[in-house]
């Protein structure tokens, strides 16, 4: 009993600082959230639809960063020249 719960905390650490996601991907795959198991097509397509949602995502991340950055050089030259 104690060491089931010692590997639950544990996953659960991993899944709260990021670095279990690929096991909780990995584990999505299995089901539709219906009970019903996933082909091998439906797996690849899912997993091709995440990644491209996260490829997005972080050019939406680095867009920004970007856009922050010439904000804040912008707002800099302008203090200079007051």
């Amino acid at each position: 009993m104690a060491m089931r719960s010692v590997v639950s905390s544990s996953g659960v650490r991993r899944l709260m600082d990021g670095s279990g996601r690929s096991s909780v991907s990995g584990l999505r795959y299995f089901t539709d959230g219906k009970g019903r198991v996933l082909s091998e097509e439906e797996r690849a397509k899912e997993t091709v639809y995440i990644q491209k949602m996260e490829r997005e995502r972080m050019e939406k991340a680095k867009l920004k960063a970007e856009r922050e950055k010439a904000d804040k050089q912008k707002a800099e030259e302008e203090a200079h020249k007051s």
